[in-house]
């Protein structure tokens, strides 16, 4: 595996890895994250599972044999679709600019020669979107894209997660993994969550393949979907690694089924 940050690459060092690379393209947010997390939470934890899946990549620390991919790095894209977290404090792109946003970068990307993108998303808001973009980015060139968000990809070892709070939103998933990556951005002593009466419905519908959404919904809860109080740095290690190992077993996967058509299909 060789992984190339493009900030620091050249021209022409980036025409070259494009042939056969991977573009590896991360999104996150700047949104209210309660009163604990800054606002960059989304972008900071995409940034950290991808930082760890690299490095898991280039120590063939991956359980999978055979020479790993190659990656070209792009930039965080730090900005994303947060409408919802405006009541507190947010930087928002409606989904018509993030769509053109992601259209145009991913079109920049086909123009300097990739075949093989991977767009790898940090907040919920942005998941729709992007995979909507990365259909027709496909549709529109020669490519191969894929895309995912970091909590949805698992290293599948068990990582003593919470399903029924992951991924949650300043709650205890994210705080675990705030605490183990960046734990001075923590405000601390994490306060618990109020109850509130009725529940909100946007992370536990009425019926099961329901989406709701109930206007002011995030501020009546505080701005978190759960409890926060019970996190911990050693649950957001565990959390850390199954989620950066799942993104580097992603990675092979992907780089292994598209390698040979040099991404297009």
């Amino acid at each position: 595996m060789s992984h190339h940050e493009l900030t620091e690459s050249t021209w022409r060092e980036t025409r070259e890895a494009a042939t056969e690379a991977i573009a590896l393209l991360p999104i996150g947010s700047q949104e209210q994250h309660a009163e604990h997390l800054p606002l960059g939470t989304d972008t900071l934890l995409v940034e950290a599972v991808v930082d760890r899946a690299l490095a898991l990549l280039a120590n063939g620390d991956t359980g999978r044999e055979g020479p790993g991919p190659r990656v070209v790095r792009l930039p965080t894209l730090p900005y994303g679709h947060s409408p919802h977290h405006l009541f507190a404090a947010a930087l928002t792109l409606s989904p018509a600019t993030l769509t053109a946003v992601l259209g145009e970068l991913l079109d920049s990307l086909a123009a300097c020669g990739h075949r093989r993108v991977l767009v790898v998303n940090g907040h919920g808001g942005n998941d729709e979107i992007m995979r909507l973009a990365v259909k027709a980015f496909a549709l529109r060139h020669e490519v191969t894209a894929a895309a995912c968000s970091y909590w949805s990809v698992t290293g599948g070892d068990g990582d003593g997660g919470r399903p029924e709070v992951t991924p949650g939103h300043a709650g205890w998933f994210e705080t675990s993994l705030m605490l183990a990556a960046h734990p001075a951005l923590v405000r601390t002593p994490v306060p618990a969550r109020r109850p509130v009466q009725p529940p909100p419905l946007f992370d536990r519908p009425p019926y099961p393949g329901l989406t709701v959404e109930r206007h002011g919904e995030w501020e009546r809860v505080g701005g978190a979907t759960d409890d926060a109080s019970g996190a911990s740095a050693a649950a957001g290690h565990r959390l850390l690694d199954d989620r950066a190992r799942g993104l580097a077993r992603a990675l092979y996967a992907f780089d292994t089924a598209t390698r040979s058509g040099r991404g297009t299909t």
